[in-house]
């Protein structure tokens, strides 16, 4: 048996969670998962305007923060915060650490090759609209191919203390030691699939120990130093999802299966480059205080195709807010949100959409919201969305000047006017798996 902890579900998750991790009870691999689709096209920006960047910076200090208790406890750590700078983030981290050994996996990012790919004939076409690459080519602002657990399991094999990959998939982490210790091959789906489903379980941190979880969640004890998710793993496959002694949180069948159902598409064909998972096979059985037994999944041979994720430059937005008070606070918004549009139609601006919400009345729920005649405050929030830059600016000029001509009992315009940002746009496409070809190097 192997024990897997998640320390990271996004860029951004909680920076204790590693340390605790590694300090407070036995692991033998830590894995943080910090990409997301538009994480990537933030990555390409910040490497173009300096070439030693396009990682997750987060992640080089805090191997430096953790490097001894490594080493004593002899914990390995994958992960994908190479972004698509993989060898700059090695470089970071040997820097800090140079007593850790570390491998890289590239092969992923792909953008370099997107037009050979198109003179081959591969279109790339868009899962969702059906239209070839070449419609956006450009536009584009990064691409890169989902790779699976075996190129990391190759890494673990040259002996690193460290692995560190672009954009692998997110449960690829999890599986990888699996496949690493226990000698699986590409043939064993059945295995690969049910370390696929412990991937999936722990890959949102801790959402599988009652991070936001629907079930009970006023009963979840000591969230502020919530525990964060642990396989047991098996060599057969089956595992045992669990976390630290102490920790706060919850581990149950109900938290996991809501775990289970994030991001889960058709149910029995959850694919990833290393197998299809049957997850109406999954079998879940509360195993004691804090541990939940998962067995019987089923899997079947992966497809000819790796998914690809390119994200490419769209357009313009501008987003801001004005808090109305009470009386008639619902009522002064709407119209100093009828008062911006009839300003914006004058001005015969452009925009694909004008988007408002009504923050405090109903812009979470709607229609299905219950009623509140009159609430004691609420948000105007007003974005637009546009091709062109100009047209976007120009809203932002407009909010601004209500705090005086509009409806009484503006307030909450103190940062001024709204920022125009960039629209990065994602697109979904297939690729032929023979055309990835990864390869694992070894920074000195």
């Amino acid at each position: 048996m192997i024990r897997i902890a998640n320390g990271q579900g996004f860029w951004g998750d909680w920076l204790d969670a590693p340390v605790q991790l590694v300090e407070q009870g036995p692991i033998d691999y830590l894995i943080l998962d910090y990409l997301a689709e538009v994480t990537m096209s933030i990555l390409q920006k910040q490497k173009q305007q300096d070439p030693l960047l396009g990682y997750a910076r987060d992640f080089p200090p805090l191997i430096h923060r953790i490097a001894k208790t490594l080493t004593e406890r002899n914990i390995k750590v994958i992960a994908n915060a190479g972004g698509v700078n993989p060898i700059g983030c090695a470089r970071e981290v040997k820097r800090l650490a140079p007593e850790l050994a570390v491998a890289v996996v590239l092969g992923d990012d792909i953008l370099d090759r997107l037009n050979e790919f198109i003179e081959n004939g591969h279109e790339l076409r868009n899962m969702d609209t059906g239209e070839p690459v070449t419609a956006i080519r450009d536009r584009v602002l990064s691409a890169n191919a989902y790779i699976g657990a075996f190129p990391l399991a190759k890494a673990l094999a040259t002996g690193a203390d460290v692995v560190i990959a672009g954009r692998s998939t997110d449960t690829a982490l999890a599986v990888a030691p699996m496949i690493h210790r226990f000698g699986w091959v590409r043939q064993d789906y059945n295995r690969l699939a049910s370390a696929t489903v412990a991937g999936h379980i722990v890959e949102c941190g801790a959402q599988a120990t009652g991070g936001n979880c629907q079930v009970d969640w006023q009963t979840l004890p000591d969230l502020a130093n919530i525990g964060y998710p642990i396989v047991e793993a098996e060599p057969d496959g089956d595992f045992t999802v669990t976390k630290h002694h102490g920790t706060g949180g919850r581990i149950g069948v109900d938290v996991i299966k809501e775990q289970l159902l994030y991001e889960l598409g058709d149910p029995k064909r959850y694919i990833t480059p290393d197998c299809i998972a049957d997850f109406t096979t999954i079998r879940l059985r509360d195993d004691g205080p804090a541990r939940v037994r998962v067995c019987g999944v089923r899997g079947a041979p992966p497809t000819g195709t790796l998914k690809v994720s390119i994200s490419y430059h769209y357009g313009w937005k501008a987003t801001g807010t004005l808090v109305y008070t009470w009386p008639d606070a619902a009522k002064k918004a709407r119209m100093a949100d009828a008062i911006v549009r009839e300003r914006l139609r004058r001005l015969d601006l452009q925009f694909e959409e004008i988007y408002t919400e009504l923050l405090g009345a109903d812009a979470c729920h709607g229609p299905a919201a219950p009623p509140n005649a009159d609430p004691p405050e609420v948000q105007l929030r007003i974005g637009v969305r546009a091709r062109h830059k100009a047209a976007v600016e120009r809203f932002t000029r407009e909010l601004s000047p209500l705090v005086l001509s509009g409806p009484p009992g503006a307030t909450g315009f103190g940062e001024g006017r709204p920022q125009v940002r960039e629209v990065v746009a994602y697109w979904p496409a297939l690729i032929p798996r023979r055309e990835i070809v990864t390869r694992v190097e070894v920074v000195a």
